[in-house]
């Protein structure tokens, strides 16, 4: 701790222009103010709480090395601060000596207040050479230059302890508001068979507990190694703690909770699930089952046509739900609840593909029934015009309809019949129709 050294006498000549009176008053309460404004801020460092913890902590890394260089210059600051005080008070004990200071007293105070006069013996200097520069056993200051010391010194102090004591005012708690909520997941994890080594969920719980219990042990004794200072903000303490490993700690554990919550919704709704999967499923089968009786049909009645074949029923989805229905039995959750999903997704698919199935194989019934309902649609237009007993009409009616009433069915022939029987019937229809003088001159040209 730097103390203040003797003043020597300004018998000679002192630095600069003998300052008068008035000057000499306006310095002595401007340093007055200037003192009374640092002992007001060392006491505030003193009495800091980061300070105390800091100097109780177990510190290590970053924050072990800059407490050990913060402590010895808080232990300088003081000792610039009892120097400071020795000086000020040597003045203000001069300028009392008389109302109307003399020439002498003036060259002292000039001396005092301007000069290099203050001596301070800094014995921190050997053991910590880099807080003030080369190690020098004494430093001789003006009362302005030891006041920009002092500032310089508290400024590096006081941003070290700022910063750490922010970083331990933000994380730790909010590192132990997430154990906390890590303890109540893991519960309803156990709840619902959620464990390491069983299922990947648990295994994300232990690595989160492990990353929460260091994290929380390397923020208490580093802090430092946990903020980040602001750009270009020269403040003590610009910065903010750095929360990166503590974000994504909380990010997983939410992704884990979100994943429980599904497996505790599966131990709600599990049986009804269960039993749309087996509906669905046998909607399947039973559509599988039409498409294979209608194939039967298709090959028997419809010749020359290429008829898909029809899978059998689903029995790998069927094991698999009588998996799940094992699982629900025994309260495995968290097995049930990804079969669950995964089986959904599959029995609707199967669905889907037996609807195609019936859709393929029964194309050929669809379009041979299209044509039936042509053929007869036309006829009943022909018998509305009386129409009904033309021979012709007759005979190619009939060649159509054994066509498509028979079996097997030529879907192709049978096709062509309906055509000329549709455009013999459009011919004899055409001079029927009601019209103008234009349009039988029309009708006359379009007869072939």
């Amino acid at each position: 701790m730097g103390v203040a050294g003797s003043f020597p006498s300004f018998a000679g000549k002192p630095p600069g222009p003998v300052m008068d009176r008035e000057e000499a008053d306006r310095a002595l309460a401007r340093l007055g103010a200037e003192h009374e404004a640092i002992e007001t801020s060392l006491l505030a460092l003193q009495d800091h709480a980061g300070r105390r913890l800091l100097e109780g902590a177990e510190l290590t890394g970053v924050t072990r090395d800059r407490w050990a260089t913060t402590d010895q210059a808080i232990t300088l600051l003081w000792g610039y601060f009892d120097a400071y005080s020795g000086a000020l008070a040597q003045a203000r004990e001069v300028r009392a000596r008389r109302r109307y200071p003399n020439r002498d007293d003036l060259v002292a105070l000039t001396g005092l207040l301007r000069g290099e006069g203050v001596t301070v013996a800094n014995t921190a200097a050997l053991s910590a050479p880099s807080i003030t520069g080369p190690a020098r056993l004494s430093e001789r200051f003006t009362l302005e230059e030891l006041v920009g010391r002092m500032n310089e010194l508290y400024a590096r102090s006081l941003d070290m302890v700022v910063a750490s004591d922010s970083v331990w005012s933000a994380l730790p708690a909010r590192i132990d508001l997430l154990a906390a909520e890590l303890h109540r997941t893991r519960s309803l994890a156990h709840s619902v068979g959620v464990r390491p080594g069983e299922h990947p969920a648990g295994d994300d719980l232990e690595e989160i507990t492990r990353e929460l219990t260091t994290l929380r042990v390397q923020v208490i004794s580093d802090p430092l190694a946990f903020w980040l200072p602001g750009p270009g903000s020269a403040a003590p303490g610009g910065g903010r703690p750095d929360t990166t490993r503590y974000d994504r700690a909380a990010r997983a554990l939410e992704d884990v909770r979100r994943e429980i919550e599904a497996v505790l919704a599966v131990r709600q709704d599990a049986e009804q699930r269960l039993v749309q999967l087996r509906d669905v499923l046998s909607r399947a089968d039973r559509t599988l089952a039409e498409a294979r009786a209608a194939r039967g049909e298709v090959l028997a009645k419809i010749a020359a046509s290429e008829v898909p074949a029809v899978s059998g029923p689903p029995t790998a989805l069927q094991e698999r739900l009588a998996a799940a229905s094992d699982y629900r039995r025994h309260a495995l959750w968290h097995r049930l609840s990804p079969l669950l999903e995964s089986l959904e997704r599959e029995a609707e698919d199967e669905l889907l593909r037996a609807r195609e199935s019936l859709t393929s194989v029964t194309a050929p019934l669809a379009v041979r029934a299209e044509l039936r309902g042509r053929l007869d649609a036309y006829r009943a237009k022909v018998a509305r015009h009386g129409l009904a007993e033309d021979p012709l009409l007759i005979e190619r009616y009939d060649a159509a309809r054994r066509m498509l009433w028979s079996a097997p069915c030529d879907l192709r022939v049978a096709g062509q019949a309906v055509l000329r029987y549709q455009r013999t019937a459009a011919e004899l229809l055409t001079p029927q129709r009601p019209s103008s003088p234009e349009d039988h001159r029309g009708e006359q040209g379009d007869t072939p």
